[in-house]
């Protein structure tokens, strides 16, 4: 009178296995879901009722109830239909209960019994993975996204009734119904953006390549027009591939998003939301059921805000902890959802609200107390999580009609930045960290990689007259590293302490 199967309920990224057991009585006939489901979930009986129907599949006509355990954790969604659905048959002995004891289902019914695609097969599959699960049933349409999973014997299925038919139920074979899928994946074709398409702007692009070699967050002041958002959207294509891990992490918050997953990608992300983004819209959010906002969507990758001054400070507030964390908590009533956000931040801004001030041949139209309030979006605390400070001047007309292209192109600038992480990754090997930029300050000033007294001298004059705050120290230091990496020194040198201290202030010694 008891039968069981599995599903999997998801908060974030993190999956929680779900026990589905359906039991009879002998009650007035009724079916009862309990479990603490939301309102799509407490929706599913309908969606059962008529699946089974039409999938001449026949429902015990007594009480059954079905319980989503543990009670306590919330569940959401329309991912457990199936789970409930074939529980549910299997109560009258018609499936196998060993076959359904081990199986993994996932799927949202359709009113005729075909099986609908649902996000967030992936992270849901490798929490099953995690558990111990072995195999698992999933719509058709999610099928390529399932088989990601390493180790998980994976069935796909059209219809409810194909389910019940391979759990062995005595069902007239219904055929191949229909299935319904996902929308055609448009395949994204290779940025052919190129760094050498950047002229008159070598300190920039040299600076691009320094926090691409270190993965350090980035700062572009300049005036409208002077290819802050060039360099920008060239940064990203300079950043090396992600490896297994990332790549899966990545996939996975684009499996919750719904987006359609045939293979893994590679590259990283690149994410530019707009300026006048909500809190929610840029860290996540949700009441019931959480989405991953705009960092957690750049997790791997790099989080570009254009017209960051003219950004709510707020907003910009809100970015102070996954820049140290790399990590995002939402926290609910009822939940706590985390995300991964180790992104890489760029951040790009005119000098005034007019955009003139300090440019040769402008007028700036702006008042004093106008320039400084403009400035002072950009909170201190902010300004001190930035490692890298680049003032992009506008381009001549001689550098603009030249013939010649940049010095430096995007393949040569990989290359380089990829030498410098291979040897940032076997100085830290068998740490938990890989690039500079995540190296914790403690490690740097004290530990067997502290640098000699010559060679920090002007980091600690910037500390002790209070030009520089202890985490703006830690960040000059692993800039010095990213350079002596892009150099092929062994340590960082004054002259690599000195480059760093002016990409970080402008200062120089």
């Amino acid at each position: 009178m008891t039968a069981r199967t599995w599903a999997v309920a998801l908060t974030g990224l993190n999956g929680h296995m779900v026990d589905v057991e359906a039991d009879l009585s002998q009650q007035t006939p009724g079916f009862d879901l309990i479990g603490l489901a939301d309102r799509a979930l407490g929706e599913a009986v309908r969606r059962v009722h008529n699946a089974c129907k039409n999938s001449g599949l026949d429902l015990p006509r007594r009480k059954l109830t079905v319980n989503l355990s543990p009670a306590s954790l919330p569940k959401h969604g329309s991912a457990f239909d199936l789970a409930i659905a074939i529980a549910a048959l299997g109560t009258e002995g018609a499936l196998d209960p060993a076959s359904l004891a081990r199986t993994v289902h996932l799927g949202e019914l359709g009113l005729d019994g075909r099986l609908r695609p649902i996000p967030g097969v992936l992270p849901a599959l490798h929490a099953a993975r995690a558990a111990g699960f072995e195999r698992a049933v999933v719509p058709v349409a999610n099928e390529a996204e399932a088989r990601l999973v390493p180790g998980m014997e994976v069935h796909a299925a059209a219809s409810l009734a194909q389910v019940a038919i391979r759990h062995g139920a005595e069902l007239e074979d219904p055929g191949d119904p229909d299935p319904i899928l996902m929308p055609d994946v448009v395949e994204q074709t290779p940025s052919s953006d190129d760094l050498a398409d950047v002229i008159g702007q070598e300190e920039a692009v040299e600076a691009l390549i320094v926090a691409a070699a270190g993965g350090h967050h980035l700062l572009l002041t300049g005036p409208p027009g002077a290819g802050k958002t060039m360099l920008a959207r060239r940064l990203a294509g300079i950043l090396p591939d992600l490896d297994e891990g990332a790549a899966l992490e990545a996939a996975s918050i684009r499996s919750l998003m719904g987006e359609p997953l045939t293979r893994l990608e590679r590259r990283p992300p690149f994410v530019a939301p707009h300026h006048s983004a909500s809190i929610a819209a840029l860290i996540g959010g949700g009441s019931r059921a959480v989405r991953p906002g705009a960092i957690a969507r750049a997790h791997g990758g790099l989080l570009f805000l254009d017209e960051a001054a003219e950004a709510p400070r707020t907003v910009l507030d809100s970015l102070r902890q996954p820049l140290e964390a790399g990590t995002i908590e939402i926290h609910r009533a009822e939940f706590t959802a985390r995300f991964p956000a180790r992104f890489q931040l760029v951040l790009a801004t005119n000098p005034c609200p007019c955009g003139a001030f300090g440019v040769v041949g402008e007028e700036c139209v702006c008042p004093p107390s106008a320039i400084r309030r403009y400035a002072s979006r950009l909170s201190g605390p902010i300004r001190d999580r930035l490692d890298i400070e680049v003032k992009v001047a506008r381009v001549s007309a001689v550098q603009a009609t030249a013939q010649e292209r940049g010095s430096v192109s995007t393949e040569q600038a990989r290359a380089r930045v990829a030498l410098a992480r291979e040897r940032a990754a076997r100085r830290w090997q068998g740490m938990p960290w890989r690039v500079n930029a995540h190296v914790p300050g403690t490690w740097l000033r004290q530990g067997e990689h502290r640098l000699p007294a010559a060679a920090r001298a002007p980091l600690d004059r910037a500390l002790q007259r209070g030009a520089l705050t202890l985490r703006g120290y830690d960040r000059v230091l692993r800039i010095a590293w990213s350079v002596a990496d892009l150099a092929g020194a062994e340590t960082p040198a004054l002259e690599h302490v000195g480059r760093a201290l002016y990409l970080k202030k402008g200062m120089t010694l």
